[in-house]
């Protein structure tokens, strides 16, 4: 009895079992990790600044100029007048005793009132505008401190001047008219001081030497 049949059929079986192992190898698929890709929508987008904005500083309050007004009154010790003319923030003012000393200044009038004005030889006057209705402040001048109040003037109170030629000779007065009518005044002839002589205060009108001149209100 021959043994070569079921040999070769054991035979057969184990080639077409290693033929199907092997073709199982070669087509398996091996796993693949998946690569996961961050969505633009899950990145972590970064936090905008803030912008801290600074306000713009709150601006002060607002300041009109002096009005325009005439001054006139006393010195404290009654010994002088002064008298201030505000115009456009300038002021030009006179200083007079009536007999030999006087001196015109003049500056700038800051928006609070306040002023600094100077004249020739050295003279000041400081002073501060109260309220509207008056100056109050000091004049010094020849070595002298004078205090004084200078009331708001109506017409025809205030300040006056009048400069000519009168027989060859420079004249230049100034006066000062206060609200009880009375006048201050000073004449100079080619720079030598003298009591003025009064002035028609409804025309300006004023004799001197024989001829007559009008005294102007001073306007800076």
């Amino acid at each position: 009895m021959k043994r070569s049949g079921p040999l070769l059929t054991l035979l057969a079986g184990l080639l077409v079992a290693l033929f199907m192992l092997s073709l199982n190898a070669t087509t398996g698929e091996k796993p693949t990790s998946a690569s996961v890709e961050e969505s633009p929508a899950t990145k972590a987008s970064p936090s905008p600044t803030a912008t801290r904005t600074t306000p713009p500083p709150s601006p002060g309050p607002s300041r009109s100029p002096v009005a325009d007004a005439d001054y006139a009154g006393r010195t404290d010790d009654d010994s002088a007048a002064v008298a201030v003319t505000l115009r456009d923030g300038r002021a030009i003012a006179y200083f007079c005793d009536g007999r030999d000393k006087e001196s015109w200044l003049k500056g700038d009038v800051e928006d609070d009132g306040t002023m600094k004005l100077t004249g020739k030889n050295g003279s000041e006057l400081t002073g501060a505008l109260k309220q509207g209705k008056r100056i109050r402040g000091t004049v010094d001048i020849d070595g002298g401190h004078y205090a004084f109040t200078a009331d708001k003037a109506v017409k025809p109170s205030g300040l006056y001047r009048a400069t000519a030629t009168v027989r060859e000779a420079k004249i230049d007065g100034g006066w000062i008219v206060l609200k009880d009518g009375s006048q201050v005044g000073v004449l100079t002839r080619d720079g030598k001081p003298s009591p003025a002589p009064e002035i028609d205060p409804e025309t300006g009108a004023v004799t001197v030497d024989g001829r007559q001149l009008t005294a102007e209100p001073v306007i800076p």
